[in-house]
C-alpha cells in the first residue's frame, strides 16, 4: 500500500508505549517522515488472584478497553477463548485484532469511533437488566461504560490487569535538537499528553505548544488546548494509518 503523502524528512515525536509503537513508527517512515520513539508510558502488569477469579468468571459481557487490557488478561488466563462469557466486547479495531489472534474474535466492535461512547450506542446492548459485566481495564480507567451499564440495570466489576506508569526519561538532549529535528508529535491520550509535558518541564513548554499535534480523541484535543497548543488535528479513527493521515494533513498545510 502506497503512503497516503510525503513527509520529506519531517520528525515525528512518537508517544507511545514501546510495544505499540512500532506499527506507527513503520508507517511515518515508510511515509518518508522520521519516527522519534519517546514513550510517555510504560504499562506494568497487576497480577493477583482477585484479577484472576475474575477472568475466570462467567460473564454476560466482557469489555476489553485497549490491546494492553487483552495482553495482561490472557497473562492470567488457562483459554484465551472466554469459554463462561456470552459477549466479548472491543473498543475498537486494535483491541479486537489481538483479541481475535488470540482464539477469540469479539462479537461487538464499534464501526466508527473507536471509544466507550460508540460502543454504548449498539443496540445489543440498549437493555442490560440482570446482566453481569466485566470491564478489564487498567487501574484508574474512564468510568463512562460502567456508569451507563448500571444504569441500564447491570452488575458491573473491573478487573484492572494492568497500570500505567511514567517512564524516567531525560529530556535534555531531545530539547537540544527540537527545533531541526521534531515537526509534529502525537498523544493518543490525556494521560500520554500531560506525561509529556511533565516530562519536558518548563524549559520545554514553548516548543512543545508550538509543535503541531495529533490526538485520537476531542477530549485530548480539549486538553491540548488548555496546554496551550493551537494546531490540533483529532484523527478520524484510533488507527495508526488514521493518525497518519492526519500527520499528512498537518504537513500539507505547512
Amino acid at each position: 500500500m502506497s503512503a497516503p503523502c510525503d513527509l520529506g524528512g519531517r520528525g515525528v515525536l512518537v508517544t507511545r508505549p514501546a510495544a505499540q509503537a512500532e506499527g506507527l513508527c513503520q508507517l511515518i517512515e515508510a511515509a518518508g517522515g522520521r519516527a522519534i520513539r519517546f514513550p510517555t508510558i510504560a504499562i506494568e502488569p497487576v497480577d493477583t488472584s482477585q484479577t484472576r477469579a475474575l477472568l475466570a468468571g462467567t460473564w454476560d459481557l466482557m469489555y476489553f478497553v485497549s490491546p494492553n487490557a487483552v495482553d495482561q488478561a490472557l497473562a492470567q488466563v488457562a483459554d484465551p477463548r472466554w469459554p463462561e462469557v456470552a459477549w466479548v466486547a472491543a473498543v475498537g479495531r486494535g483491541t479486537a485484532k489481538v483479541l481475535k489472534a488470540a482464539g477469540r474474535a469479539p462479537d461487538l466492535v464499534p464501526s466508527e469511533r473507536y471509544e466507550s461512547e460508540a460502543l454504548l450506542e449498539m443496540p445489543e446492548l440498549a437493555d442490560m437488566r440482570g446482566r453481569r459485566v466485566l470491564i478489564v481495564r487498567g487501574e484508574g480507567g474512564r468510568g463512562v461504560f460502567a456508569e451507563a451499564m448500571r444504569a441500564r440495570g447491570a452488575e458491573v466489576c473491573f478487573a484492572e490487569v494492568y497500570r500505567r506508569v511514567m517512564p524516567s526519561l531525560d529530556p535534555r538532549s531531545l530539547l537540544e535538537r527540537w527545533s531541526e529535528e521534531v515537526h509534529y508529535a502525537m498523544a493518543t491520550s490525556d494521560e500520554v499528553l500531560l506525561n509529556l509535558a511533565e516530562i519536558l518541564g518548563p524549559s520545554g513548554r514553548d516548543r512543545l505548544i508550538a509543535t503541531p499535534l495529533v490526538v485520537i480523541a476531542e477530549r485530548t484535543a480539549q486538553t491540548a488546548r488548555e496546554l496551550g497548543f493551537t494546531r490540533i488535528r483529532v484523527a478520524e479513527r484510533a488507527e495508526d494509518a488514521a493518525i497518519l493521515r492526519s500527520l499528512c494533513d498537518l504537513a500539507g498545510a505547512s
